[in-house]
């Protein structure tokens, strides 16, 4: 019986993290709910493919279903996508953080009628902004559109204190011209090998 209950508990939390973090893979899957084995993490995730769909993109990539959307309540249709490297990036910035209990996916910062912009995800730590933007396709030109609106949105006094900036993107050399567009802001720049 007990058994049973820890089962569907674990079920239940899996579920809920596939509703905040939209797609995971299953390395993802087994840091954040301590699932052992690749072995062990597949063999659960086996289990619960009456509520969830999956892919392979170098490993299995996992979605809630209709079933699993009806379960937990999530609104979002997720399916086999190309952007979901977009997801998973910025889901690995999410775990390596510690999984804050604060973290919003794709929110809107701004001060309405001058200036606002739809960050990938924040998470807020002795109240200051940690803003993260993932760089997989994106052009450098969109990203320097971005950054100059934070440094609007930081003159006009929106955040209490100046927020750091986390970006995840996918070479070193992206890396180099991200640091170099922030230049003057606290930034951290990661690349995915970062998080292997």
């Amino acid at each position: 019986m007990l058994k049973q209950i820890n089962r569907q508990q674990r079920e239940e939390r899996i579920l809920l993290s596939l509703k905040k973090c939209d797609y995971l893979t299953r390395s993802q899957l087994q840091v954040m709910h301590g699932l052992g084995s690749a072995r062990n993490a597949s063999r659960v995730m086996q289990q619960l493919g009456e509520y969830v769909s999956s892919f392979r993109d170098s490993e299995a990539v996992f979605y809630l279903n209709r079933e699993g959307r009806e379960r937990v309540g999530a609104k979002k249709v997720r399916k086999k996508s190309t952007t979901a490297q977009h997801y998973i990036m910025r889901n690995a910035v999410y775990i390596a953080f510690g999984c804050p209990a604060t973290w919003r996916n794709e929110m809107r910062l701004g001060v309405k009628g001058k200036v606002n912009v739809i960050c990938d995800a924040y998470f807020v730590r002795d109240k200051r902004y940690h803003i993260i933007e993932v760089d997989n396709t994106q052009k450098m030109t969109k990203n320097r559109s971005k950054v100059e609106r934070y440094r609007k949105l930081i003159s006009l006094g929106v955040f209490e204190q100046p927020p750091q900036f986390i970006w995840m993107t996918t070479t070193d050399y992206r890396r180099k011209q991200l640091l170099a567009l922030c230049e003057g802001l606290d930034v951290k720049v990661f690349t995915a090998k970062d998080f292997i």
